[in-house]
């Protein structure tokens, strides 16, 4: 049996990136998955691709966040496991951020998890039924580069959100964590350093050359850890929040 046998998974944020990438993981660990995305194309290929079910929803409206595991109850009976891995990383710096890119951080990298899990810890308490939530973080969330600031704000948000709730319903039986992940391989994070950074077709490779493992983390890695910690095998493990990275925080040279 896989690791996600017979649970109904929702994954926001998933139609590209480290989300697509859970999407495909836990499909293949049993379970019945939900995804959201905002653009149609990408969400219906993969839908095409792999069987989930793909909903189109714009997660920085709260009404829709709620309404992607209500839609997801409503389908399937029930939802056991949340994933939030939808993610704003446009760039900003302290001087610079406007009202404006300010608001829509907040939106997606930290209200929509919000409602999200509102929705889902609903649902699971209704039922008196145990569940798990991961939450994808960054590890911006311990300060962030210059360039980074209302994403980093966000991101430490999420963390302090991770912990509250998961102490919340800790007597529910319901375990949420967090994983904050550093520089990533995906089709966004190419795009952001091509639009941004005016990267070349070599910028993988001149990236992975600056860091202590000579690579970035790919997103099939991160997906099964985040199997690992929605399934039975993390055990007791609730409110962490994990630094997935190959830097380490705190120390110095």
């Amino acid at each position: 049996m896989g690791l996600l046998e017979d649970k109904v998974v929702l994954v926001n944020g998933g139609s590209q990136g480290v989300g697509a990438g859970v999407v495909r993981a836990a499909l293949r660990e049993g379970a019945t998955v939900v995804f959201t995305g905002r653009w149609a194309e990408a969400g219906e290929k993969l839908a095409a691709d792999t069987g989930a079910r793909f909903v189109r929803a714009d997660l920085a409206d709260p009404a829709q966040a709620r309404g992607s595991v209500d839609r997801t109850v409503d389908a399937y009976g029930r939802i056991d496991c949340l994933v939030n891995a939808a993610g704003l990383t446009s760039r900003g710096s302290l001087l610079d951020t406007t009202p404006e890119l300010f608001d829509a951080h907040m939106a997606i990298n930290l209200r929509a998890p919000f409602f999200a899990m509102q929705a889902a810890v609903t649902d699971m308490t209704g039922r008196e039924a145990p569940g798990t939530i991961v939450n994808i973080g960054s590890n911006c969330a311990h300060g962030g580069p210059p360039h980074l600031a209302p994403y980093s704000t966000a991101k430490a948000g999420l963390a302090g959100l991770t912990r509250n709730a998961a102490h919340a319903h800790r007597w529910d039986r319901i375990r949420i964590n967090g994983l904050n992940i550093g520089w990533t391989d995906t089709e966004g994070e190419d795009a952001t350093q091509r639009a941004f950074h005016d990267a070349g077709d070599d910028w993988r490779e001149k990236a992975g050359a600056a860091l202590p493992m000579g690579r970035l983390g790919q997103v099939d890695e991160i997906a099964d850890f985040v199997v690992l910690l929605l399934s039975d095998r993390s055990g007791v493990v609730t409110g962490s929040v994990i630094d997935w990275d190959q830097n380490v925080f705190g120390g110095l040279d």
